[in-house]
């Protein structure tokens, strides 16, 4: 039971992958780059931040975010600089831009087509099929009457 319990706060722990040999010396430097680094979106797994990911390119980017503060740059020049080598998907809240609409509204569209087709789908299915019957004439009705008649007689 304990190890369970002690799993399950592990893994309640924020996954960081920032590397020891990575961290600046200056404590305030050093907290700025984790900063950016939240902000700034992993290429390779694109869900994770470069901070919480363990793939090369983000600890690439993690090393460039810190020698770029190093080297006097403000947070705003090096998330321009880093914006400016990958484009405005790099960052985790793109802004809203032209070439950002996909990224932004893409997912809701997706949404409402998909409930588009569902519904489309389904009401075509619960929908009556449109034939009609033509009413029967004099003569299809007798044979009708003869036959229920005929199928009573023992």
């Amino acid at each position: 039971m304990r190890a369970l319990l002690f799993a399950l706060l592990f893994l309640a722990l924020p996954a960081v992958a920032v590397e020891p040999e990575e961290i600046l010396d200056d404590p305030a430097l050093e907290a700025r780059a984790r900063a950016i680094s939240k902000d700034l979106r992993c290429l390779v797994c694109q869900n994770q931040s470069i901070d919480d990911s363990n793939a090369e390119l983000a600890r690439d980017l993690r090393v460039l975010v810190r020698e770029r503060l190093v080297a006097g740059d403000s947070d705003q020049q090096v998330v321009e600089f880093v914006v400016a080598r990958y484009g405005d998907f790099v960052l985790l809240n793109p802004p809203v831009k032209p070439h950002t609409w996909l990224l932004w509204f893409g997912p809701v569209i997706i949404l409402i087509l998909a409930a588009s087709g569902v519904a489309l789908y389904v009401g075509r299915r619960a929908r009556p099929i449109g034939i009609e019957a033509e009413p029967l004439t004099a003569e299809e009705r007798a044979r009708i009457n003869a036959v229920l008649r005929d199928k009573d007689k023992p």
